[in-house]
């Protein structure tokens, strides 16, 4: 959920109605400026390898409104994904059946749904935030109830399909959010390991094509389609079927390489550092398998470079400032109702190398990862505290006390933090001392009454802040959920 699975999900697989096995989470991976980084903002889990949600320094405004709100039946356990006016948001309704909706952002918009993606192309619940390139979304499906999974790229504006990467196996599935760089797709795909794709060509009946040309023969075959239907109404209404996205061909991206397959556990979000590719590994305790570590790969090649053991599982995947990269961890997953004794960690390693630098234990899980920015690391909690921790020495230099647990990564525009908890109640905190700059309950606030939980974490673009809520479980479960807006107009 790329940040939104985690380990002990079967309160999840109850309200589906999908068998109860745990349910992991995605977390990332990071870079800072020193380092190459993607040329575009949001080919990246939380839009940047800092993972800060947000992209454009923007600060939000010191006493934010309700902009709009789009209320919903779907949970929302993936962070959004804002790209100019458009937001991109993974939904997971009952019954197992994915979404994924494409959102106008502008508040007079007159429809805000642009379009909807769901049965029967997509087939897999879908908790992956998109990473999102070239005018074109990649994400996977799949979570911990499902095997196997299919690495999806579509169309920004309209959601037509592009390309589809099947990736079959026991306990394989997509959950991380990918990264897109220097013209390859890479993606955690749980006991697949990581999987590395060419983002710009594929095979279709044999022959190698362009994202361009590939477009055009999917186009011409979609008004065939479509023709076909309109004949088939004029013969006999009764009878015709309109046509749907899974009718068209399906291209395939060429495969570049596969690393850790049946060995890892990878669940959280990838990141590509120049050369290297950071992955996140977790250990199942319930299926004895996987490997708790960090790794770091030869991008081009899927080679090890190094490996560094972890205490506890990296549910929200280590993130990246200059030449520092940092873990977090949580001895459980994204799971309410294991929150009693549950414990965390976060540690700094040496980018070259993945020596550690230190490492400090927290009294709560940290399933979300961490937000680095003004030499700080950010983190929340299950304790319902917010931590930063200075990213050369570990020592703390703030607290902040939300009194609710906290799954959800923090978001840090300007000099502002903003977390939310599984209230429903959203935070917003000064970047250098953590002192409180204004709260915003959802359930209670009269343009939203909608309280929901908050599991994946919130994001800022152009001063604006969207955060989403989810009701699989709890005391407001089967209740609408929200995509809101905050912000001044």
């Amino acid at each position: 959920m790329s940040g939104a699975s985690g380990k002990n999900r079967a309160t999840i697989a109850s309200f589906l109605g999908i068998t109860t096995k745990p349910f992991l989470v995605v977390g990332v991976i990071v870079a800072w400026l020193p380092l190459p980084v993607a040329a575009e903002p949001w080919t990246t889990y939380r839009g940047n390898p800092q993972r800060t949600g947000c992209t454009d320094g923007v600060a939000v405004p010191d006493s934010p409104r309700v902009v709009w709100v789009h209320k919903a039946q779907e949970h929302f356990l993936a962070s959004p994904v804002p790209v100019a006016q458009r937001l991109y948001v993974a939904g997971l309704g009952g019954f197992n059946v994915p979404s994924l909706l494409c959102l106008n952002v502008e508040s007079n918009a007159p429809q805000r749904v642009a379009w909807v993606k769901t049965a029967p192309y997509l087939k897999l619940p879908t908790v992956s935030s998109p990473a999102v390139s070239a005018g074109r979304l990649f994400f996977g499906d799949g979570m911990h109830q499902t095997d196997g999974a299919i690495f999806h790229c579509l169309r920004a504006d309209t959601g037509l399909p592009v390309w589809q990467l099947p990736a079959p196996g026991k306990l394989v599935h997509l959950e991380g959010a990918p990264t897109v760089a220097d013209g390859r797709a890479i993606i955690g795909g749980g006991s697949a390991g990581v999987l590395c794709v060419e983002a710009g060509r594929v095979q279709l009946d044999g022959r190698d094509y362009d994202l361009e040309a590939v477009q055009k023969v999917l186009d011409q075959k979609w008004r065939e389609l479509q023709a076909k239907y309109e004949a088939d109404k004029k013969k006999d209404p009764d009878f015709a079927i309109p046509p749907n996205e899974d009718q068209l061909p399906k291209p395939t991206p060429r495969r570049l390489w596969q690393q850790g397959q049946g060995k890892w556990h990878v669940d959280a979000p990838v990141a590509v550092v120049g050369s290297r590719v950071l992955v996140a590994s977790s250990f199942l305790d319930k299926e004895q398998l996987g490997d708790r570590a960090l790794y770091c790969l030869d991008a081009a090649s899927g080679t090890v470079q190094w490996r560094t053991p972890l205490k506890l599982n990296p549910w929200g995947g280590p993130s990246l400032l200059g030449e520092v990269v940092v873990v977090a961890g949580s001895s459980i997953g994204y799971d309410p109702k294991a929150l009693n004794g549950a414990r965390g960690d976060i540690a700094a390693y040496e980018l070259a190398t993945g020596k550690e630098r230190w490492r400090k234990e927290v009294p709560g899980g940290i399933v979300g990862g961490a937000a680095l920015a003004a030499g700080l690391a950010v983190v929340t909690a299950t304790d319902g505290k917010v931590r930063a921790f200075d990213l050369a020495t570990g020592e703390r230099r703030w607290l902040y006390d939300a009194k609710a647990p906290l799954f959800a990564p923090p978001a840090v525009a300007g000099d502002t933090v903003i977390v939310g908890d599984l209230k429903g109640v959203v935070h917003a905190l000064t970047l250098s001392d953590g002192q409180a700059r204004w709260t915003l309950n959802l359930g209670a606030d009269p343009a939203v009454r909608a309280p929901g939980m908050i599991f994946a974490g919130p994001v800022a673009s152009n001063g604006k802040l969207f955060v989403v809520t989810c009701n699989h479980e709890g005391p407001y479960a089967g209740k609408p959920t929200v995509v809101v807006c905050l912000g001044t107009r």
